[in-house]
């Protein structure tokens, strides 16, 4: 009998736990895992455990493979890139570029993909306030910020709260890079061995197949942990976050990875390793 003591982590956002539901409940093949209960938690939490080597397997932002592949092997399956999905910049007024750098402009934590992509569109605009992404459009909206980084859910609301779009990041990244956004993905511990990665993998990439096939299946769970409860919101939200690349990033994905990476080494975010990040 297999011991319950593997570790996974990942969002309670809709596109995540459409993803992982089958893994979690009723893939049989995923008992040979020897799962644990899952820890639901944001995104900047689990970036800050990966961080820590506190789980096993976690749902990261990509930004944190530039400090991790010394312990952590990135998945094909389970990731969120994509194109017209990326972060957007926010205000409640309009603002110039020019005018950003002394702004109080708030992001969704600091080793958020987002965070990175402000930092490569924005070099100059340091005066950066870290908190919940579901906390970002009130404090933009109340006064407390200038601006904000917003990902998730409130892609799809920020309208309705009054807020202007200054620059989607998402469509910046692709117009200077000609790649996809690498937003999320899943890392597993390398010490966990190549079978045990191997099936993973593949259970996670099963997982995708089964919510694709019969996605009234997870509906329960998803509406249980997401915090826009909006049925529409939700479907668009799995629809832009849930692609191919989910199933398998393939070269272009591995590829669009790289190069983020690289742009962070450029810009002093990560350390200049002289070499190319050993992935898998």
């Amino acid at each position: 009998m297999v011991t319950k003591n593997l570790t996974l982590g990942y969002s309670p956002c809709p596109n995540d736990t459409f993803i992982f539901h089958g893994l979690v409940h009723g893939l049989a093949a995923a008992a040979e895992l020897g799962l644990a209960e899952p820890v639901l938690a944001d995104v900047e939490s689990l970036n800050e455990w990966a961080l820590a080597g506190r789980l096993d397997v976690s749902k990261i932002s990509c930004h944190v493979l530039g400090y991790i592949l010394d312990e952590y092997q990135l998945l094909n399956a389970g990731a969120a890139l994509g194109r017209g999905c990326g972060p957007l910049l926010v205000a409640r007024e309009p603002l110039s570029p020019a005018e950003l750098p002394p702004r109080r402009i708030a992001i969704p934590g600091r080793l958020t993909t987002a965070a990175l992509l402000l930092k490569l569109f924005a070099p100059q605009c340091a005066n950066l306030v870290p908190m919940r992404f579901d906390l970002i459009m009130p404090a933009i909206v109340e006064g407390r910020v200038d601006a904000g980084v917003i990902i998730h859910e409130s892609r799809f609301t920020y309208q309705q709260q009054g807020l202007l779009c200054l620059r989607d990041l998402g469509a910046w990244w692709e117009e200077e890079s000609g790649a996809p956004i690498p937003l999320g993905c899943i890392v597993a511990r390398r010490s966990l061995g190549t079978e045990r990665l191997t099936l993973l993998e593949l259970l996670i990439r099963a997982s995708v197949r089964q919510a694709i096939a019969d996605p009234v299946a997870p509906r329960a769970y998803i509406r249980s942990h997401a915090r826009e409860l909006d049925d529409r919101v939700i479907a668009e939200h799995i629809g832009l976050y849930v692609n191919p690349f989910s199933l398998d990033l393939g070269e272009e994905g591995r590829s669009a990875i790289t190069t983020l990476m690289a742009r962070g080494r450029e810009a002093g975010v990560f350390p200049a390793s002289g070499q190319e990040a050993d992935y898998g």
